[in-house]
C-alpha cells in the first residue's frame, strides 16, 4: 500500500498529536501523517531512527528529551532503531561548533557506547529497541564507496549549513572530513530505511541530508522530527556536562530532586513540556492553580517526584521529598535567615556567595566549593561554573551561614 492510499483516521490524528507534543519541527508533517496512516492500515510498524555519538560516558536529562519521544513512538507500536555512531564518533560532528571537534579513540567510543546503552534502557522498551552500530556498514564502504557517496551531494548544499557558512566567512578553518560527517549520518538512514529520524534542533541539517540521500538511492524519504534543546540549571545555556548545568540520569535521588527544585518557576514549564509524561490538560491545570494563588513550589515538587520516580522508584521519590522538606522544617535551616536580592541573573555561584555576603572573597568561595561546604536549596554544589537562573534560593555556606537569595 502506498502512503497516498491510506486514510487519515481519527486514530491517526490522535497518534500524530502525541508525536508532535513538545517538538520543534516535524518535516514534512503531511508526509508523516500518511506514513502513520499506512502503518495503521497495514499493521507494519514504522522504523524510527535515533543516532547518538557516544562522545561522553553519561546521559543527562537533556538527552532524555529525544529518548522520551522515542519511547512514546514505541508505545504507539513502532520499531525504534537506537543507532550507536561508533564510526562517526571517530570523525567528530561539527554541528553548532566554530572549531573542529577532536575525534575519540575506538576504546573511548566502546566504553561510552556501553554506558549509553545501559542508561538509555532506563527509558526505552528494550523489547522494541534494535541497537545497531554504524561501523557495520561504514567500515565496509571503502574509498570507492565514499567517493560515490560524496558524488550525490554538492558543496553548495553543504555550505548552506549555518556553522560552515559562519566559519567560512570568518576565515575559520573547515576540514574536508567535516563535510564527510553529515554524508555518513545520512547514509545511515539509507542503510536503515528509516521512516522518521529524531534529533535536537542543532541536528536539523544532518537529518535533512539523510532525507535527500534516501531520494538519491531511490528510497521513500524519511521525515524528521527535531526536539528543543533542554535548558540547563543555569537557565540560559543548553544542558551540558561540560557547562556543569546538568542532571545526570544516574545521580542519586536526593541530588536529582534538589536540582529540579532549584530551577526557576518559569523554566519549570519547559521541563514539564519536555520531560513530564503528564497530559497537557494536567499541566494546564497546574498553571491555572498557580494563577489562582497556589505556591509554584508545590507544582515543582510534583515534577521533581515524577522525574526521580522514573529513574529510581516512587519510594525513593517520596523519601527524597521528606529529606528535602526536613532540611527546612526541622532546624537545619533557620527560619529567620537574611534575605538578599541580586540583579544580573544568571549569576555565577562564586558571585552569588560573595555578593550575598556569605564569603569575604572569591578565593574563600572557591575553597568552600572545593570542600563541599556550599549548598543551594539543600543540594551540595562543587562546580564553580554553575550559574543560578532568576528565582529564589536558600544558599548555605558551612553549617551556620545562610541567605535567602532572590536573583532577578
Amino acid at each position: 500500500m502506498s502512503v497516498q492510499d491510506a486514510p487519515i483516521t481519527p486514530a491517526v490524528e490522535a497518534d500524530l498529536a502525541i508525536v508532535k507534543r513538545g517538538c520543534d519541527e516535524l518535516l514534512v508533517e503531511s508526509e508523516f501523517a500518511r506514513k502513520l496512516a499506512r502503518s495503521h492500515a497495514t499493521g507494519q510498524p514504522l522504523r524510527i531512527k535515533l543516532g547518538l555519538d557516544p562522545t561522553a560516558p553519561d546521559i543527562h536529562l537533556g538527552h532524555t528529551v529525544v529518548l522520551n519521544k522515542m519511547r512514546q513512538l514505541q508505545d504507539l507500536g513502532h520499531q525504534v532503531v537506537f543507532l550507536i555512531g561508533d564510526f562517526t564518533s571517530t570523525i567528530g560532528d561539527p554541528s553548532g561548533r566554530n572549531t573542529t571537534r577532536p575525534p575519540l579513540t575506538p576504546e573511548q567510543v566502546k566504553a561510552n557506547a556501553q554506558t549509553y546503552c545501559d542508561q538509555a534502557s532506563l527509558i526505552l522498551d528494550q523489547s522494541k529497541t534494535e541497537v545497531l552500530y554504524n561501523s557495520a556498514w561504514l567500515d565496509q564502504l571503502g574509498s570507492r564507496g565514499l567517493i560515490q557517496l560524496a558524488s550525490r551531494y554538492t558543496v553548495a548544499r553543504m555550505m548552506e549549513r549555518d556553522d560552515f557558512t559562519k566559519r567560512f566567512s570568518s576565515n575559520t578553518p573547515i576540514s574536508v572530513h567535516e563535510f564527510i560527517y553529515p554524508l555518513l549520518q545520512g547514509y545511515d538512514s539509507v542503510q536503515l530505511k528509516a521512516d522518521l529520524e529524531l534529533g535536537g534542533t542543532d541536528q536539523k541539517f544532518n537529518l535533512l541530508v539523510g532525507r535527500e540521500l534516501q531520494k538519491e538511492y531511490g528510497q521513500e524519504p524519511q521525515c524528521i522530527l527535531t526536539m528543543p534543546l533542554l535548558v540547563g540549571l543555569d537557565g540560559t545555556e543548553k544542558m551540558s556536562k561540560s557547562k556543569g548545568n546538568y542532571i545526570g540520569v544516574t545521580e542519586t535521588a536526593d541530588s536529582m530532586f534538589g536540582k529540579i527544585m532549584s530551577i526557576s518557576d518559569t523554566l519549570m514549564w519547559s521541563y514539564f513540556e519536555l520531560l513530564s509524561f503528564r497530559s497537557l490538560a494536567e499541566i494546564q491545570n497546574f498553571k491555572d492553580a498557580i494563577a489562582a494563588g497556589q505556591n509554584p513550589r508545590n507544582i515543582k515538587v510534583a515534577l521533581a517526584q515524577e522525574i526521580v520516580a522514573r529513574f529510581h522508584s516512587q519510594r525513593d521519590a517520596d523519601e527524597a521529598l521528606q529529606r528535602f522538606e526536613a532540611r527546612f522544617k526541622h532546624g537545619e535551616i533557620p527560619e529567620d535567615i537574611p534575605e538578599v536580592t541580586l540583579a544580573g541573573a544568571p549569576l555565577g555561584i562564586i558571585s552569588v556567595l560573595r555578593e550575598a555576603g556569605l564569603v569575604a572573597s572569591g578565593s574563600e568561595a572557591q575553597r568552600n566549593l572545593t570542600q563541599g561546604g556550599v549548598r543551594v536549596d539543600g543540594t551540595r554544589i562543587e562546580d564553580r561554573a554553575i550559574k543560578l537562573a532568576a528565582g529564589t534560593y536558600v544558599v548555605q555556606v558551612g553549617k551556620r551561614r545562610f541567605a535567602r537569595v532572590t536573583l532577578t
